[in-house]
């Protein structure tokens, strides 16, 4: 019997420096395992990254309707030639809604309507949001954005985070974008403003149907006398 194997190749690796490398050498020694195994256990890790779907979690600030019902008709065409499933959590606004559901045509995921409620029936009121959405998008890549999540956080921020922290720990496959007014998010203390942003990979700012993105990182004190 003649046994088989995978045949072995070299993978050339350009646009490593010395510095690089170096680093490299002293984290190998440190390791006790060779420069080789660090290189190709990294590219497994992107390969594996590659073949999952991804499910991420973005926010959205907005001031206005009509400044973010421009995003959403572009968001539409780009989540179509896509084929996402193209879904929403709608809020107690009804043009947002009237747009989405009407015009666009996108799945509410919304089961019943909101009303103010105590913090362990809003759990499961929201995760069975999740679960219609989950169930109606027939394994399809999730394109979703949460409205109603600015509702909550009108009534009480920490319960808007809460929300945030609990959908964290089972996520959409796909993107959910949680969209929040900037009255909301302003009049909200730091503490909570910061522990917001962190609970989201990207932070996004429409004005005028354009998008900016924020990029937040903490920095030392000393940084703010350098130019």
């Amino acid at each position: 019997m003649v046994s088989q194997c995978c045949m072995v190749r070299n993978l050339i690796i350009r646009g490593f420096d010395d510095d690089i490398h170096s680093q490299l050498g002293d984290l190998s020694r440190q390791k006790g395992v060779s420069i080789n195994s660090i290189v190709k256990d990294a590219v497994d890790k992107w390969l594996k990254q590659q073949n999952e779907i991804p499910k991420r979690h973005h926010l959205l600030i907005y001031d206005n309707e009509e400044s973010v019902k421009s995003l959403l008709e572009s968001i539409d065409e780009l989540a179509k030639k896509g084929d996402w499933f193209r879904c929403f959590v709608r809020s107690t606004n009804p043009s947002i809604t009237g747009l989405l559901s009407g015009k666009l045509k996108w799945f509410d995921g919304v089961t019943a309507s909101y009303n103010k409620q105590s913090e362990k029936d809003l759990r499961k009121y929201c995760a069975n949001i999740v679960q219609n959405i989950s169930k109606n998008s027939k394994n399809k890549e999730v394109c979703c954005v949460n409205f109603l999540i600015n509702d909550i956080a009108n009534s009480s921020i920490k319960d808007a985070i809460n929300i945030e922290k609990i959908y964290d720990e089972n996520r959409l496959q796909g993107i959910l974008f949680c969209s929040y007014r900037t009255n909301n998010l302003l009049s909200a203390s730091i503490s909570d403003m910061i522990e917001l942003f962190d609970l989201h990979e990207q932070i996004f700012i429409v004005k005028d149907g354009q998008v900016y993105k924020l990029h937040i990182t903490k920095e030392n004190v000393h940084k703010l006398f350098l130019s």
